[in-house]
């Protein structure tokens, strides 16, 4: 060994112990969320990083990379859970974060106005989708997150009607397979057992219609066709509960945490007609969709239609601070003006409209506008699709399905809908370790799984030798979780 392999075999060694003590330390005082700690840990105990998950100490982020304290680079092909979408260290995001903390940091929105939000407000309701003659969404309600963003459009529909004398109009319907959050409201009106079933003894009772997710068109049915049948379903359920359902919540496009599921746009269109033929309100939660990630800034613009609640977050402030938005029309804001303050929408976060996290999202919507985002991420997507068709013929991939910047792999035995893998076998995991690992190589890709759903949704920054990166990674990351996890 030359000195120069043995410096940087010292250094990979000083690293790998600066990571384990990192471990240490956050596994004796941090609760991760969406995590169950055991896996965490080796043997029950210390260090974790041997563990079932392994556990990253990052120490920062560059572009599409997060660098940890080990050295290492991971390339972040999940966009740090769907937010970072101009890559980490954004420069003129964080120029942005810290003029304005040179002058107000925050203020109760309350009684009370400031430039950021007044702004953002105005720019966010100039390029929200627009349909016909139907009235423009034209009011701005700020929370601090993608959750609390649909507790809010939640709230407003419900308390709508009843401002309104309509005492009946007290249910909501879903999507099967559909995901909105955490918080009860939101959890309510979600369709992944995993996270609600525990809570079901306190959740609101929401009605499901079938989702039109291609993946489970019947044989020789297109993606349309799914569409119209879960639309019919749709009608029927809306006609049974006549008089009841205040608003329909769905995820324009994309149902992500239910395994990135994709649905033709005519759902949407057909969605919108039936809302309004029963006078329901159109909730489109778009706050993994939106800005730009499926091809168009709004995905509701590839159906043409507008909704009456727009909730946005994420990439919203290109990944940097939590912010959601809430547009809706002036129709649904002139149901609360009222002599009486129980008519008013009292609904409050303490950290409302921040003055640091909406001077983040203009510089995120500026962004758009100097480097004409859409337009290179479509020639993104395109290098995407190329470098996923391989894995449309891996033995063990039963269905690739795109939608703009987010690529998924279904994972099934021999590529079988029929025949997914047991439970237990968790290859999506594995598949998530050997990502990481590479082979030992310097850089690893950060794939976390949905159950043995694997997915692309990187930075919008990726470049072509990371992509190549992802892909090569991905093919040998499914390879060696099967391998390993036994036939």
């Amino acid at each position: 060994m030359d000195k120069n392999d043995h410096d940087s075999a010292m250094l990979a060694e000083a690293g790998v112990e600066t990571a384990r003590r990192w471990r240490q330390r956050d596994l004796a005082v941090l609760w991760h969320p969406c995590t169950q700690m055991r896996e965490h840990l080796h043997g029950g105990n210390d260090t974790g990083e041997d563990g079932l998950m392994p556990l990253l100490p990052i120490a920062r982020g560059q572009g599409p990379w997060l660098i940890g304290r080990d050295g290492r680079r991971y390339l972040d092909a999940i966009s740090s859970w769907w937010t970072n979408i101009f890559g980490h260290a954004e420069p003129r995001i964080a120029a942005a974060i810290a003029e304005q903390a040179s002058t107000l940091e925050h203020v109760i929105l309350a009684g009370c106005s400031h430039a950021p939000a007044v702004e953002l407000a105005e720019r966010l309701l100039a390029i929200a989708p627009r349909e016909g003659k139907r009235a423009p969404l034209s009011k701005v309600f700020y929370a601090d997150n993608g959750s609390a963003g649909v507790e809010v459009a939640l709230k407003m529909a419900f308390h709508w009607f009843r401002n309104r004398g309509i005492e009946g109009r007290t249910r909501f319907i879903a999507l099967e397979g559909g995901y909105h959050g955490e918080t009860l409201g939101a959890l309510a009106v979600g369709d992944i057992p995993l996270y609600r079933r525990v809570y079901a003894p306190l959740l609101a009772e929401a009605l499901f219609a079938p989702s039109p997710d291609a993946y489970l068109c019947e044989p020789g049915e297109t993606a349309a066709d799914r569409a119209r049948r879960a639309a019919d379903a749709l009608r029927e359920l809306l006609e049974r509960h006549a008089g009841e359902v205040c608003a329909l919540i769905l995820e324009p496009r994309l149902q992500c945490a239910g395994g990135m599921r994709m649905h033709d746009p005519l759902y949407l269109k057909l969605a919108r007609e039936l809302c309004d033929a029963h006078g329901v309100f159109l909730i489109a939660d778009e706050i993994a969709a939106g800005f730009g990630r499926t091809g168009t800034m709004f995905a509701c613009e590839q159906a043409g239609i507008a909704p009456d609640f727009l909730c946005l977050s994420k990439g919203l402030t290109g990944g940097s601070l939590p912010l959601a938005a809430v547009l809706t029309t002036d129709s649904v804001y002139e149901g609360f003006l009222d002599e009486s303050r129980e008519k008013a929408f009292l609904h409050s976060h303490s950290y409302t409209g921040n003055p640091l996290a909406c001077a983040a999202a203009l510089a995120t919507l500026s962004i758009f506008e100097q480097d004409r985002v859409i337009v290179r991420n479509r020639a993104t997507a395109e290098r995407m699709a190329a470098l996923a068709a391989p894995l449309r013929e891996h033995r063990h991939v039963a269905d690739v399905r795109q939608a703009g910047m987010v690529v998924a792999f279904e994972l099934t035995r021999n590529g079988d809908k029929a025949t997914p893998f047991e439970p237990a076998r968790r290859i999506g995991l594995h598949a998530y370790r050997a990502a990481l690992a590479n082979g030992g190589a310097s850089d690893g890709v950060l794939l976390r799984p949905l159950g043995d759903v694997l997915y692309w949704m990187p930075p919008y920054c990726i470049d072509e030798e990371a992509l190549e990166l992802l892909a090569a990674t991905t093919v040998a990351a499914i390879d060696a979780a099967i391998d390993g996890a036994g036939q």
